[in-house]
């Protein structure tokens, strides 16, 4: 890939229409994460938010409000991924 291909970049929703599209083509059902792996994805997220004083509680909350996802304060305290971790 050169540099411009690099630098493109699509918004959430597009990756995950598109995901659904090929994975129904391709007669896979929807993908699942474990606990584990969400918590992972959601890390830099979850440092951010913590950064500006939300407790992991609220953090759960504000997962549960707006999704499907039951989540509790030590899901999120459990499956964290540090920055290291990550690959920052």
């Amino acid at each position: 890939m050169n540099s411009k291909q690099d630098a493109k970049t699509y918004p959430i929703e597009d990756a995950l229409n598109a995901q659904r599209a090929l994975r129904a083509a391709a007669g896979l059902a929807p993908e699942q994460f474990p606990i584990r792996a969400f918590v992972g994805m959601i890390s830099d997220e979850i440092e951010a938010l913590r950064g500006k004083g939300f407790s992991d509680e609220q953090i759960s909350k504000l997962i549960q409000d707006n999704s499907r996802i039951h989540i509790s304060a030590q899901d999120i305290a459990d499956n964290y991924a540090s920055p290291e971790e990550r690959g920052h």
